[in-house]
C-alpha cells in the first residue's frame, strides 16, 4: 500500500512539473509565467519528495527529503518577488 501511494505521490508530482512547464510556454507575460511556475513547481517537488520518501520508507531520509522542500519554497518565494520586482520596476521606467 505504501509502494501504491509513493508511486502515486511521484506521478503526480511530475505532471505538476510538465503542467508548470507548459504554463510557463503558454501563458502571455512574465508574471502570469512566474505565478505558474511557481506555484506548480513547488506542489510537485512537494509531491515528489512525498512519494521518494514514502518509497524509501525510512524516517531519516523524509526528514531530510522535507526540509530541502522547505529550503527550495523559500529560495523560490524570495527569487521570485526578487523577479517580479525588477521586472516592474524596468515597466515603470
Amino acid at each position: 500500500m505504501t509502494e501504491a501511494l509513493g508511486v502515486m505521490a511521484v506521478v503526480a508530482g511530475v505532471a505538476f512539473f510538465l503542467a508548470g512547464s507548459i504554463g510557463l510556454l503558454r501563458l502571455p507575460d512574465l508574471l502570469s509565467r512566474l505565478h505558474a511556475l511557481t506555484k506548480a513547481d513547488n506542489l510537485g517537488l512537494g509531491l515528489l519528495a512525498l512519494g521518494v520518501g514514502l518509497l524509501d520508507g525510512r524516517l531519516l531520509t523524509g526528514v531530510k527529503l522535507f526540509l530541502i522542500w522547505l529550503l527550495v519554497l523559500a529560495g523560490s518565494a524570495v527569487s521570485t518577488h526578487l523577479i517580479a520586482r525588477q521586472a516592474l520596476r524596468q515597466e515603470r521606467g
